[in-house]
């Protein structure tokens, strides 16, 4: 037997405990600000749309945290997700760089998304919730949650982006496979999706309103609990066996990453691979280039301010500090539906403060075109949102095509294109086009932001 079989076959390679980047920070993540107070949040405020579990975990600063078994148990079923070396790739691009990739495509779901979405559900489960309310962007998290509802015998009630609703129908069948309800957004159900539809019948939607759609729905019911599938401390945290793994595995391929790329819309997959070796380094290990990568139609880290902002349309949730486009700010439709949101988790922000990463931004025409070179090299059809972390690993390489230097690059390839195979045929017909936000529109989103800082 292979010592990498045998790895996949053990199953005390799967994490025990998530990883909590706030035992290592020299600077904690500023605290959210309760709206009507202007002081930190007080957490049993939180406790109106969250399981005490989550919030528990939100608060944290202790540096492992266990996971459940019952959530583990679960996880046995395609963890540890493997880590490949992109040879072919590397011969594709002409490359002296090392490329890896984990692969977090191999779960129920087909993204990473599951890894949060299971946790989530057995903590409502365990403080008796019936019902959850969410949102999705492209449906990998919709997908997830609707899964791991099942599992823990909850309800669960999906509103979708709008231009990813009618985008993407199999994530929509496939939600509702899972016994969901998915609606679109914004809906004429709620009173901040009927806000949104009175300015504008046509709405294209934004993750934005969808979380006002879904915070809203919990609050008016007693029996029903919110769920996020990004940006919140405790998902990235539940994220963070993806990053543990990939320590693991680059030992037994004798290898340690250089750079550490990951797509960033939230922010889940990207601190899920990232945060471990941030960690490492924070601890007086070697040092690795963190390298986030978004949509320019949605640049919230490149172009957006760190400040204090809503973290939806309609201002119901608490203000975090975060790198923020504007609450009000709606992204065009592209095919990268995940990474649609105005703002970056606040963890993530107050790490890219500090200095410990760098982002830039990629065009959907390039996203489009390395996930063909990448598809056509290792077999595997990419997601979009994920594509723009392998457009980053394959610009990184194509650099070292060009230095000579053999770096190693290694990027989460957070979940498969299956389902998303609309727009795949849309680029191939020619009928995809690249974004450039204007100016002067972030600058209108950015002019509506509170005024407000920690007391």
């Amino acid at each position: 037997m292979s010592s990498q079989i045998k790895y996949i076959l053990d199953e005390e390679k799967i994490p025990k405990y998530w990883y909590n980047i706030e035992a290592d920070l020299k600077k904690n993540t500023p605290p959210p600000i309760d709206p009507a107070t202007g002081a930190p949040m007080d957490p049993a405020k939180l406790e109106a749309i969250f399981s005490p579990g989550a919030i528990a975990l939100e608060v944290s600063r202790e540096r492992y945290i266990e996971i459940p078994e019952p959530v583990r148990e679960i996880m046995r079923q395609w963890r540890p997700s493997p880590l490949y070396r992109a040879r072919r790739l590397e011969k594709a691009l002409k490359t002296p760089a090392r490329i890896y990739y984990k692969y977090e495509g191999v779960s129920p779901s087909g993204s990473h998304k599951t890894n949060s979405a299971l946790a989530q559900a057995f903590e409502n489960k365990r403080c008796g919730t019936k019902k959850i309310t969410t949102e999705t962007g492209a449906g990998q998290w919709g997908s997830a949650l609707a899964q791991a509802c099942e599992i823990f015998g909850l309800e669960c009630k999906v509103y979708m982006v709008r231009c990813s609703y009618d985008q993407k129908p199999y994530r929509k069948a496939m939600m509702e496979l899972f016994g969901a309800t998915t609606i679109p957004s914004p809906s004429p159900y709620t009173d901040a999706g009927r806000a949104v539809l009175a300015r504008d019948p046509e709405c294209r939607g934004s993750l934005g309103i969808a979380i006002s759609e879904a915070v809203e729905d919990a609050l008016k019911n007693p029996d029903t609990k919110y769920c996020l599938g990004s940006v919140l401390n405790h998902v990235l945290l539940h994220q963070t066996v993806i990053g543990q793994e990939a320590i693991l595995q680059m030992e037994m391929a004798g290898d340690y990453p250089d750079i550490v790329i990951g797509a960033c819309g939230g922010g889940s997959n990207f601190a899920g691979i990232s945060f471990p070796f941030i960690g490492e380094m924070l601890r007086g290990g070697r040092k690795v280039d963190i390298l986030g990568i978004e949509p320019a139609a949605c640049p919230s880290l490149t172009r957006g301010k760190y400040t204090y902002d809503f973290g939806d349309v309609a201002k119901m949730t608490p203000m975090m500090k975060m790198y923020t486009l504007g609450s009000s700010f709606i992204p065009p439709a592209v095919h990268a539906g995940g990474l649609r949101y105005h703002g970056m988790a606040p963890q993530i922000s107050n790490v890219m403060s500090q200095g410990l990463m760098r982002a830039r931004t990629v065009q959907q025409l390039d996203v489009f075109r390395d996930a063909v070179i990448f598809a056509r090299a290792e077999g595997i059809t990419p997601a979009p949102e994920s594509s723009h972390a392998i457009s980053g690993a394959m610009d990184e390489a194509r650099k070292c095509a060009e230095t000579g230097e053999s770096k190693a690059i290694l990027f989460n390839l957070s979940g498969h294109g299956h389902l998303d195979m609309s727009a795949y045929l849309e680029y191939f017909a020619g009928k995809l086009k690249n974004y450039e936000y204007p100016e002067e529109e972030i600058a209108m989103a950015l002019a509506g932001l509170p005024v407000c800082e920690a007391k």
